[in-house]
């Protein structure tokens, strides 16, 4: 919420001017009658919807589990994918072992895996997780690839110059070099990581988190609870997506001071 406020109130009520429209648009189509009144349900019943969940407590479990799987995988593929892109940009060997692999397997889509992963660990939350992980893990590792082998021959020149060791030329020029590029793969990650984690709960079902409460809804008929979940939804994606940009920027506010 404070983070709301500091922004400014024009900028918030043109933010807020479609989202407005398309709650007049719904609510009109739901007292249209006929095959509409179903697809559209009343914005009184999904109000109802949420203080009901809200009050059982149920809604915050359900946010809390889909918060934790998702910034679990996100740290897991996340250090893996930026350790494993690091590591193949500064080592010509492991990057011919293994990135031939790595471009293969990332060209199978995340759905693709579930039949497998299915088989070794089942539905529960070993499965989820891994496939969340998956999909922080390739941005990471790419982006990351990327950042280290394109960071300009000059600066390199300016550390043999210096004299600097190969830690040093990692920690001084390299990493700060490719920093950009590794944070917009975190981002990348970050995003991918909350869509798998949605996508998995639904297709899984079994456990908690907003998924599973969205596929139970569904088998139950209630479009109300439905809304509720895909709301939370955005708005934790939303906050997660701006919490990151203001420590992206927070990080690379070197970038401003040198241009």
């Amino acid at each position: 919420m404070s983070m709301l406020l500091k922004r400014p109130p024009a900028r918030i009520a043109i933010g807020l001017v479609v989202p407005v429209l398309i709650l007049f648009w719904w609510q009109a189509q739901s007292q249209a009658g006929g095959a509409r009144a179903l697809a559209f349900v009343p914005l009184g019943s999904v109000a109802t919807a949420f203080a009901e969940l809200a009050g059982s407590g149920q809604l915050l479990d359900d946010a809390l589990a889909t918060l934790s799987r998702a910034v679990t995988g996100l740290l897991l593929g996340g250090i893996a994918g930026v350790t494993l892109g690091v590591v193949m940009a500064t080592s010509r060997l492991v990057d011919r072992l293994v990135g031939p692999l790595y471009h293969a397997i990332r060209q199978v889509p995340l759905l693709g895996w579930l039949p497998l992963i299915g088989l070794w660990l089942g539905n529960g939350d070993g499965a989820k997780l891994l496939i969340v992980s998956l999909a922080a893990f390739y941005p990471t590792v790419l982006n990351s690839y990327e950042g280290i082998t394109h960071v300009e021959k000059r600066y390199l020149d300016v550390g043999r110059i210096y004299g600097f060791t190969s830690v040093q030329r990692f920690r001084l020029i390299l990493l700060p070099a490719a920093l950009p590029l590794i944070l917009t793969g975190v981002t990348q990650a970050l995003a991918f990581a909350w869509i798998a984690t949605i996508g998995t709960e639904i297709l899984l079902g079994s456990g908690s988190g907003l998924g599973a409460a969205m596929g139970l809804a569904q088998a139950q008929q209630r479009m109300d609870v439905i809304l509720v979940a895909i709301l939370v939804t955005a708005l934790l994606g939303f906050t997660l997506n701006d919490l990151f940009a203001r420590l992206r920027g927070h990080l690379l506010r070197w970038q401003g001071a040198s241009a």
